[in-house]
Parts: structure tokens; sequence; C-alpha cells
């Protein structure tokens, strides 16, 4: 048991769109076509269940993430703060979920659903593959985020508006710059705006450093407007 959570790994290496991750990107894409085939099914007491069920698996997730990295001596101020993007959507998730807060949802439903899904497609696993402790806290943690957005738009019925477009990409840039600052700082990688990651990713097709970071902000606007697209002809209102 204890070489499926140790700190190195003797089994296969994870690869992108290899069985067990085309296996999870299955099971991700059924979940939520379930949820929007039964969304008039859940009672109000299934819907509560539902959104605290997945708050938890997210923190439990996260949870496990910073103790393994504990445990195997990997844990330092420069990787570990909840700075990269999903990592901070996994909180604003969860509090979202447990607490139906519709500004937090317009940052799940664009960052989470959009950014969650590029890293669920492919992760930063390294050489972690199935069934190492790992391959499954990446994906889980990122297929929550996804599914917590989908949730709350179709099940729960939030919507997001064009304020919602405008808010986002302001919030976004300023959070930036303010994690450039921390970067800086303490020779973190945050958001991987001081360099690439390692592993395979998005990234690898948008040009070197810093013109790539460029490009994101062009990839992430066009990803927030076609996410708009379903909603540009909805009368703008929020939940309550």
């Amino acid at each position: 048991m204890a070489q499926y959570f140790g700190g190195t790994w003797q089994g296969e290496p994870f690869q992108i769109f290899g069985t067990p991750h085309l296996v999870a990107i299955g099971m991700l894409v059924a979940l939520n076509l379930a949820l929007v085939g039964w969304r008039r099914r859940f009672s109000p007491r299934g819907r509560v269940i539902i959104r605290y069920g997945l708050a938890a698996i997210l923190l439990i997730d996260e949870l496990g993430w910073h103790l393994w990295n504990i445990a195997t001596d990997r844990w330092t101020i420069q990787t570990m703060l909840p700075l990269h993007l999903c990592s901070a959507l996994v909180f604003v998730a969860a509090i979202m979920l447990i607490n139906k807060n519709y500004t937090l949802f317009e940052f799940v439903y664009f960052l989470g659903i959009g950014g969650a899904l590029q890293a669920f497609l492919t992760p930063d696993a390294g050489q972690f593959g199935f069934p190492h402790f790992i391959f499954f806290q990446v994906l889980i943690s990122h297929g929550a985020i996804v599914t917590a957005g989908i949730y709350m738009t179709v099940v729960e019925g939030y919507r997001p508006t064009w304020q919602s477009v405008k808010r986002v990409v302001i919030v976004m840039n300023v959070y930036m710059v303010l994690v450039g600052i921390v970067n800086w700082a303490i020779g973190s990688n945050y958001l991987f705006i001081a360099r690439k990651p390692a592993s395979a990713s998005l990234m690898d097709f948008l040009g070197p450093w810093p013109w790539y970071i460029i490009s994101l902000e062009v990839v992430g606007l066009v990803m927030i407007l076609l996410l708009y697209i379903p909603f540009a002809r909805r009368k703008e209102t929020a939940p309550a």
C-alpha cells in the first residue's frame, strides 16, 4: 500500500490521454451529463447533499495534497501556497457550494470550467501514473471544480451576465499582478507566469516567456467569451 502513497513511483508514469486518463475523462463527462439530464429530479434535500458533498470532496482532496507533500518532504512556500488558479478555486468553489454565493459562482463558472478543464485534460501529475494517490488527487481536484461550476449552472439555475465577464477579467488581471509580486519576492512560479510548467500543457504552444503570458490572456478571454455565449441573450439577472 505504501508504494501508492510514496514520494517515488516505480509504476507506469502518467501519460496524457493514456487509458487511465481517458477513463477519467469519460467518467467526468458522464457525471456532468447526468447532472444535466437529471437536473429537475433533485429534491431540495438532494441538492444540499450534492453541494456539501462536492465541497467536502474539494477540501478533503486539497488537504490530502498538502499532507502528502508534507509527508514526502515536498512542501515549500514556493510551491504549496494556494495561489495557483486551480488551488485558489478549490476554496472559492467550496465556499460557493456551501453558501450559494453568486459572485463566487462567476469565477468558478468562467475560470473553473475554463481553467480546470484544461488542467484536467493536461494535468501536472509528474511521474505519478495510475493507481498512485497523485493520479487520483490531481484529477479529482480539477474534475470537482469543473463539476461545481456546471452543477450551479444547470441544477441551481445560476447564470453569468456581461457584468460577470467584466468582473472576472478585471479581478483576474489584478490577481495576476499580485501573484507576480509574490513570485518576485519569494522566487516562486505561481500561475506559471515566471516560467512554463515542466509537464506538457497548452503553454507549450504559446511561445517563449514572457510572450506566452500575453497569449494566455488572449486564450483566457476567448474561453470566457465562449462560455458566456449561451447566456448572452438572456436578461441580465442574478440569483438573490
